[in-house]
């Protein structure tokens, strides 16, 4: 007879500690040191969030000296290419009125040699009629 009725206190007992609800436990608020510690790790987090944007910026800022970089490069090269151009062109006309030049000069000397010809042939005839007269006055 004691079991059954063991059985039934051990039925209440569970009953009614199932029926009584947990108050929950009252949480204390953090502590001084547990609120600065939630303090630096979010400035913590606030620098690494600043320093990646800071990165992010810096390498956009890199990327477009880069590019402008770039483009001034292109346009010296451009510049040199025409003045190189422009260059050529000069050089050319130079040589081209050089040439013009040097058959002016080949002309006129092959005019002089000419006339120095017929000036040698002129003076060979007079110097022979010159000859020819002295003989002829000495014959006399």
């Amino acid at each position: 007879m004691k079991h059954p009725l063991l059985v039934a206190a051990l039925v209440a007992v569970a009953v009614a500690a199932c029926g009584k609800k947990e108050e929950p436990a009252v949480q204390a608020p953090p502590s001084a040191q547990e609120q600065m510690k939630e303090s630096a790790a979010q400035a913590v987090e606030a620098a690494k969030e600043s320093a990646a944007a800071a990165g992010e910026a810096a390498a956009a800022a890199t990327e477009a000296a880069k590019e402008e970089a770039a483009a001034a490069v292109e346009e010296a090269k451009e510049g040199a290419e025409e003045a190189k151009s422009a260059t050529d062109a000069a050089v050319e006309a130079v040589k081209e009125e050089a040439a013009a030049a040097v058959e002016q000069v080949k002309d006129a000397a092959e005019a002089a040699k000419a006339e120095a010809a017929a000036a040698v042939d002129a003076a060979k005839e007079a110097a022979g009629a010159a000859v020819g007269a002295a003989k002829e006055a000495a014959k006399d």
